[in-house]
């Protein structure tokens, strides 16, 4: 049975050692660290998960591989960016939905680095076909949207994401009553975690009540892109 015990201390110190020795050389060097302190306990954490997200959340795919499962790669693709360092500084985690291919796809990202900690659930810039059918959910089912946007155990976990146009986007009034909610790009909330919590084996508790906390705006969005929750 899969038991999570939290993440080391030294996960932290890791990822702070790596941002100053970002470089082919300090990993290999390092090799065994990165298994410690970051594959082992991320792999760790998402097969003690398995079970009790597929309680709260059936439809998203929790799998502990190294390749192609829930944890994203620690090396970065730097074929068309100006930095040029090989390795992300931070621990990804993404319980994609079934239905999803990508990131685009409703689903609970778990962020750990240096600066900040936190747990998002929800989608970040969605494709312009799937934004169109969010942004006319918002418009046609005003109170459906706002019973989200106000549902109590929501708002006392999560902080919705502030990722907006300027203005109202186009082929929507710019008085309409939710051209607030209109203006959103990604529909994501936020919910902090300390180090303490990272740490701590109550995490695998820490999460999953997240998730269901984060159910209402989930079923929305899924619903509104033709795929069940």
């Amino acid at each position: 049975m899969a038991t999570f015990p939290g993440f080391p201390k030294d996960t932290i110190k890791f990822l702070q050692d790596l941002r100053k020795n970002n470089n082919r050389e300090w990993f290999a060097e390092h090799k065994q660290r990165y298994e410690e302190s970051f594959l082992e306990p991320s792999l760790e954490l998402i097969r003690s998960l398995e079970k009790p997200l597929g309680k709260v959340a059936p439809m998203l795919k929790v799998e502990a591989k190294k390749v192609g499962g829930s944890l994203m790669r620690i090396y970065k693709d730097t074929r068309f960016s100006k930095d040029k360092t090989p390795y992300k500084t931070n621990i990804g985690i993404h319980f994609r939905h079934r239905a999803g291919k990508d990131v685009h796809a409703p689903g609970v990202y778990l962020h750990i680095d240096i600066d900040e900690c936190f747990l998002g659930a929800g989608i970040w810039r969605p494709p312009s076909d799937a934004l169109k059918m969010i942004r006319d959910a918002i418009a046609e089912n005003e109170t459906t949207w706002r019973r989200v946007r106000k549902n109590k155990r929501f708002c006392e976990a999560f902080t919705f994401y502030d990722d907006r146009l300027k203005t109202a986007p186009r082929g929507y009034a710019k008085d309409h009553p939710q051209v607030d909610e209109l203006r959103l790009k990604s529909f994501l909330g936020m919910a902090k975690l300390s180090r303490k919590q990272i740490e701590s084996p109550e995490l695998l508790q820490t999460i999953p009540k997240l998730v269901s906390a984060a159910k209402p705006l989930m079923v929305v969005l899924c619903e509104t892109l033709g795929q069940p929750y």
